[in-house]
């Protein structure tokens, strides 16, 4: 398994060099300059000297390559040493990956809102996917009942209205109508776990978000799930274990659910950029000062470095789940080996 999981890791690396190079080529033919927010009033030789400072002028590839060694070993190195609290070489000096808008690293404007972002997207993952797989399951093993027929009718609801579309209704009915949710979510927030208030204000400002995501995720693997279980409900291992007594719960949750989990954590492993998509709308939605509203922004803004740092990012985040889920298949399969 150890074997594997390096092997893996060191296909990664080639692949992201691959996603860093066709991120940076789309990015860097779209019009932008670092000068393009400066007053007019600065001199053309001024912009041009911000230009050259910035390596702006540089040919393609040398541009790229002094972003990936930033991107893969400065902004690495600098967060180890802010968790450690050590430092390597000269810290104070060390280049980074400057935003246009901000002036400042963009890392760490990314670092700052990533926990806003895990809380509203983990959760509505989790708690989708922990809705969807028992559902899935049952609607599969009570095939054209009516739990069948309403499940298929709020999951194909779930995954046809989009999340633009959901998350405005939800506002309408809980926060104008209702009158029991915060309307949009207060990130300068402070949560005190000492404090009950303080805690029930922050779960009323995550449910919201964190439903409109649940609704789609669990609509999505709901119905992904279904089918699994459907299809190897039929497998002949299925009539194997019945034959040799084994209770229906056993045969459901040691055999079926557990192979019907395959294709499930692959469809997951591959929906991440997806996932993120729709945190992005919703994080808009909701006025959440995310990564999602960060992306937005830096875009309307024409900050290419910040653009560029959460499009690697995400594609990061991507192949790390995929390993992940390769590495799930071998515990939930003992049929796969990695050798």
């Amino acid at each position: 398994m150890l074997r594997y999981i390096v092997r893996r890791l060191l296909v990664a690396i080639p692949t992201l060099l691959a996603i860093s190079l066709i991120v940076f080529a789309i990015l860097d033919m779209a019009p932008g300059d670092p000068t393009s927010q400066l007053p007019l009033t600065i001199p053309p030789e001024v912009r041009e000297n911000i230009r050259q400072s910035l390596g702006f002028n540089d040919p393609f590839f040398v541009r790229w390559w002094n972003w990936v060694e930033l991107m893969a070993i400065n902004e690495p190195v600098h967060l180890f040493e802010q968790f450690t609290d050590t430092c390597f070489g000269d810290c104070e000096s060390r280049s980074r990956i400057i935003s246009w808008q901000s002036r400042s690293p963009a890392m760490d404007t990314i670092y700052q809102r990533l926990p806003q972002t895990m809380w509203v997207l983990g959760l509505g993952l989790l708690f989708g996917v922990m809705i969807a797989v028992p559902i899935g399951t049952i609607q599969a093993y009570r095939q054209y009942s009516w739990f069948d027929n309403v499940g298929t009718f709020i999951t194909m609801l779930g995954y046809s209205v989009p999340v633009f579309v959901i998350g405005p209704i939800f506002i309408w009915l809980f926060s104008v109508k209702l009158g029991w949710l915060p309307t949009f979510y207060k990130t300068t927030h402070d949560v005190e776990i000492t404090s009950w208030s303080s805690i029930w204000f922050q779960i009323k400002q995550l449910l919201m978000p964190v439903g409109v995501l649940t609704l789609f995720n669990a609509a999505t693997f709901g119905r992904f799930a279904r089918a699994a279980v459907l299809e190897n409900l039929n497998e002949g291992y299925v009539r194997t274990a019945r034959s040799k007594g084994l209770s229906e719960r056993i045969v459901m949750t040691r055999h079926v659910v557990r192979n019907s989990l395959i294709p499930v954590i692959t469809l997951l492993a591959l929906s991440i950029p997806g996932i993120f998509g729709g945190a992005i709308i919703t994080e808009n939605i909701f006025r959440i000062n995310g990564l999602g509203q960060l992306l937005l922004l830096s875009i309307g803004q024409n900050d290419l470095p910040m653009v560029q740092s959460l499009v690697f990012m995400f594609a990061v985040l991507t192949v790390f789940f995929n390993i992940i889920a390769d590495v799930l298949y071998g515990f939930l399969d003992p049929r796969i080996r990695y050798d």
